[in-house]
């Protein structure tokens, strides 16, 4: 048997078809036969035929990876991966769009499609993103590949979940999900952390309950079959639960075990997100640790400006100028704020909002209160921009106490109704009667009775 019977045979059973399909009406089954026994050499056209029907290519077959139309897509896609890590998604789109996929074996193809689909989220291009990831998950789901199908539906799960369709981000999620735990893949690593990424989407539609019931759970088995890694994707997913209710407490302590999980040996991007998300935490505790959140902040600014996007930078200048404020360093928190909203552009709605309220609260520190105001005003101007969603409604809330702060009852009042209306919370049907409005239907009456 050849290296090049081998490759035919393996490719013809990956794609599940007989030697009697192969050869189709231009060869017989036995000359097929032959081939994979190492007994014939196809000439270049039949083996032209063979690679078209097996959906791969002529070089591949005759030549494997040592092809050189193989070894140049290799070596793409690992360039795009490298610029990919190293946060320059812009370069790494182009490299994967450059790549002309007709001319590699289809087993490469998932993996340069899929890195092409992160490069399109990484830049906001979420339509495009979900655009690939849609086919590559029908495909990985209908041959049953269960890995590569939790990999391709956590990614997808999460760029529905950026895009705002929190339903089909769920629905997606779970279908996938029980296909995962109906093979037998429960507590793996792709399992957890797409049924963590599921554990978000919930949230941020407000369903806390059963998502703190399900992150419980998550935790168990995390706990009994997972790897430090899907482990601490379950404790960050399930810290922010615990903060959504309200218990910051709890919220810090998942954090900090989500913390310990992934610094051994995580993706180089996950532990400098986490430690934003932690020094978040500790600026909002009741008694508020800006010392601490410092020190997390610093740590993550490093490997973020190796490897972050730049709304996740724009996110550490904004925590690290909230820490400075505390701490009373105005100037320095003034220059973060506006180094953070420097580097976002106009899609970043809801960061950019934050950045104006930090920028308010730091010019009404330094006694500038109309234009802390004008901050404040233009950052409620935006969010009624956006779509409902936790996050917008945190903001609102947020808004609201600062233009309360500030004397503008009027804009305080819309604030918070519109908070409230973002998680789901509408006005009361009943109209409500007042005093002096049952007071004048009484004397209504009592004309009426006169009359």
């Amino acid at each position: 048997m050849t290296e090049l019977s081998e490759r035919l045979r393996d490719e013809r059973t990956r794609a599940g078809m007989s030697q009697t399909a192969l050869a189709g009406e231009d060869f017989s089954p036995s000359y097929i036969s032959l081939i994979e026994a190492g007994r014939r050499m196809p000439t270049d056209a039949a083996l032209a035929v063979l690679a078209d029907r097996l959906g791969t290519t002529a070089d591949y077959l005759r030549h494997g990876d040592k092809a050189p139309s193989e070894e140049r897509a290799r070596l793409e896609i690992g360039f795009a991966r490298l610029a990919l890590a190293n946060g320059a998604a812009e370069e790494a789109r182009d490299r994967l769009l450059a790549l002309d996929l007709s001319t590699i074996a289809p087993r490469h193809h998932a993996e340069a499609l899929h890195a092409l689909a992160q490069a399109h989220e990484a830049l906001g291009e979420l339509d495009e993103s979900i655009n690939v990831l849609e086919p590559l998950l029908k495909e990985a789901r209908l041959r049953g590949r269960a890995t590569e199908a939790a990999t391709l539906a956590t990614s997808l799960v999460a760029a529905y979940h950026e895009a705002g369709d929190l339903g089909h981000s769920i629905e997606l999620g779970e279908q996938v999900l029980q296909e995962l735990e109906t093979l037998g893949v429960a507590g793996t690593d792709e399992h957890l952390r797409l049924a963590s990424t599921i554990l978000w989407s919930y949230y941020e539609r407000g369903d806390l309950l059963f998502a703190a019931h399900r992150a419980a759970e998550l935790v168990r088995l995390a706990d009994e079959a997972g790897t430090m890694r899907g482990r601490g994707s379950i404790y960050w997913n399930a810290s922010l639960v615990a903060e959504g209710r309200g218990d910051l407490a709890e919220a810090r302590r998942l954090t900090e075990r989500a913390l310990a999980y992934l610094s051994e040996g995580a993706s180089s991007r996950d532990v400098p997100r986490l430690r934003l998300h932690y020094a978040w935490l500790l600026l909002r505790l009741d008694a508020p640790e800006p010392e601490a959140a410092l020190e997390q902040l610093g740590r993550a600014q490093t490997n973020l400006a190796l490897v972050g996007s730049e709304v996740e930078l724009a996110r550490c200048d904004f925590e690290s100028g909230r820490a400075r404020l505390l701490l009373g360093e105005i100037d320095a928190a003034e220059d973060l704020a506006r180094s953070g909203l420097g580097r976002l552009d106009e899609t970043a709605t809801l960061d950019r909002c934050n950045g104006h309220i930090l920028l308010g609260d730091v010019l009404a520190a330094q006694g500038s209160l109309d234009e802390a105001h004008a901050a404040y005003r233009w950052a409620a101007d935006m969010l009624g921009m956006m779509s409902a969603g936790r996050e917008s409604a945190s903001v609102w809330r947020a808004l609201g106490d600062r233009l309360l702060a500030h004397g503008d009852l009027a804009g305080a009042a819309q604030a918070y109704e519109t908070a409230l209306r973002e998680v789901g919370i509408r006005p009361t049907t009943t109209p409500l009667v007042t005093p002096g409005q049952v007071a004048s239907t009484k004397a209504a009456g009592s004309h009426r009775s006169e009359a």
